[in-house]
């Protein structure tokens, strides 16, 4: 097929609020030997997204300057290397950059065929998200069935995708969210308790629920929940750091730590390796894509928008009004 020579991005002006984002035309992007090309159905936004527009989280070396981690569209070319994929097919992919695009490459094995029963442009949330709650909670935190969860932030894009990843694999979740309404969410979504961080203590209410502590924490929000984390986690418990909304300095009493033999991780996942990003995405694939066909794991999309709102579509995450994933819809799709 002939493919144009320029193609509509959302470029990052200069550090800023939402407003430094602007649809520009550029050059097509061009793969190697070990990627694909992807003609872009919609693009997943994420907070990291928001992080590289202002100025906190710069693309690494080699990626493209393009904001956007996730994507769904169909495979217009391959590099001689690529066996899995040709042209025609329909995949979802975690990229290192460059999602808000009318096109987008990515490394093939970071490639995954659209999940049985979800439509291409839902596929686009699934991701960043997935690769992220998979290496965290089940890989890092060692989370099994029959174990207590606490998702902090249990209405984002993240919770809602831990809750019912958890959930689906026999987990008792616990969320925290800002709002009655969202709590109500977190628990269709299969939590067993949702809490009103605005106005009830999560640490009482978990450690009356579980009798004795939560076994792993998926924290997003940092600052004075570092501390918290400790108080409710059962002995030998694992926190999980994914961000750290309310700061990454804290002053905190590590006692807690020691006599309970707490683990205390955290990881980004957009500067692993290749061949780890490569593990997750095959465990992700063979256990969490099932669920997904089986019903038990849906996506859940707020809003869409057309590629060139991009600049609305980060106005919404900032103000943490949403629920679930936000999407960038192309207009070529």
């Amino acid at each position: 097929m002939s493919l144009p020579i320029n193609q509509i991005s959302i470029e990052i002006r200069q550090p800023g609020g939402p407003d430094v984002l602007q649809p520009v035309s550029r050059p097509m992007p061009s793969q190697n030997d070990r990627q694909v090309l992807i003609k872009v159905a919609a693009a997943g936004v994420n907070r990291p997204d928001v992080f590289q527009r202002l100025g906190f989280y710069p693309a690494p070396p080699g990626a493209s300057d393009i904001p956007g981690l996730e994507v769904s569209g169909t495979v217009v070319a391959a590099g001689p290397e690529v066996t899995r994929w040709k042209i025609g097919d329909q995949v979802c992919a975690l990229l290192a950059g460059g999602g808000y695009a009318e096109y987008a490459v990515a490394e093939a094995s970071l490639c995954l065929p659209i999940p049985d029963g979800l439509d291409l442009e839902d596929a686009a949330t699934l991701p960043e998200t997935c690769f992220t709650v998979w290496h965290n909670l089940f890989e890092r935190g060692q989370l099994k069935p029959n174990e207590w969860l606490l998702v902090h932030g249990g209405s984002s894009g993240i919770g809602t995708t831990a809750i019912q990843m958890a959930s689906a694999l026999g987990i008792k979740v616990i969320a925290t969210a800002g709002s009655d309404e969202k709590c109500r969410v977190c628990e269709n979504l299969g939590a067993v308790k949702a809490i009103n961080y605005r106005e009830q203590n999560f640490v009482d209410i978990c450690n009356d629920l579980t009798v004795g502590g939560v076994n792993v924490v998926l924290d997003m929000v940092g600052g004075d929940y570092v501390q918290q984390n400790f108080a409710v986690c059962a002995p030998k418990a694992r926190i999980v750091n994914i961000a750290f909304l309310r700061g990454s300095k804290v002053q905190i009493d590590l006692m807690p730590l020691m006599l309970k033999q707490i683990v205390l991780t955290g990881s980004t996942l957009r500067a692993q390796p290749l061949d780890d990003k490569i593990r997750i995405a095959k465990g992700v694939e063979s256990q969490v894509w099932p669920l997904i066909a089986q019903g038990k794991f849906t996506p859940v999309v707020n809003s869409r928008f057309s590629l060139t709102q991009a600049n609305q579509a980060h106005e919404l995450m900032e103000s943490n009004k949403h629920i679930g994933k936000l999407l960038l819809i192309t207009e070529t799709n």
